[in-house]
């Protein structure tokens, strides 16, 4: 099981909904749930299960905001049972968010491509950086609508509250 504690810089944004048959060519996919559970002040906690079409992974993620594009992350693999005892705590003002996430390498760098049931125009883009300045080469093909680092409505934690979507 891997575990890690660490600063988490990411930028995040909202992009044109992507070419899907450019996508399935050019990035792996997996499915993802997310269901975010209850937890002190501050602090978001959650369970993710992912599953690519050979596999399936379970984490538990906690994550404390130190700025609009820092975060302090604790995350860890874990095993089924302790994802399905986890879910026992699930914070059932939020529902689990559901998206197919795109993995994209372009120029040394590794973009997280989000799809959302339910959206049919954009999509959300991720860049984990090693630095808060460090410079981010686009893909071509993805068209940037605008950057929403920071941006809260834009947080899977956000969209697990809000109903409907559209409001975002």
């Amino acid at each position: 099981m891997t575990e890690k504690c660490a600063p988490e810089i990411e930028r995040k944004y909202l992009i044109a909904y992507p070419d899907m048959a450019w996508l399935a060519s050019n990035a792996e996919s997996s499915l993802i749930v997310q269901t975010y559970l209850v937890s002190e002040e501050g602090l978001t906690a959650r369970v993710r299960k992912r599953e690519w079409a050979d596999r399936c992974v379970y984490y538990y993620t906690e994550k404390r905001h130190i700025s609009a594009v820092t975060k302090m992350e604790y995350e860890k693999e874990i095993g089924r049972e302790e994802y399905e005892s986890l879910l026992e705590r699930e914070d059932t003002d939020r529902k689990p968010v559901v998206k197919e996430r795109w993995c994209l390498e372009y120029k040394d760098q590794l973009f997280e491509i989000d799809v959302y049931p339910f959206y049919t125009d954009r999509a959300i883009m991720e860049i984990e950086l090693e630095s808060e300045g460090q410079t981010i080469f686009f893909p071509p093909e993805i068209r940037i609508l605008k950057e929403v680092t920071g941006d809260r409505r834009y947080s899977n934690a956000s969209m697990a509250r809000c109903v409907p979507y559209d409001e975002i």
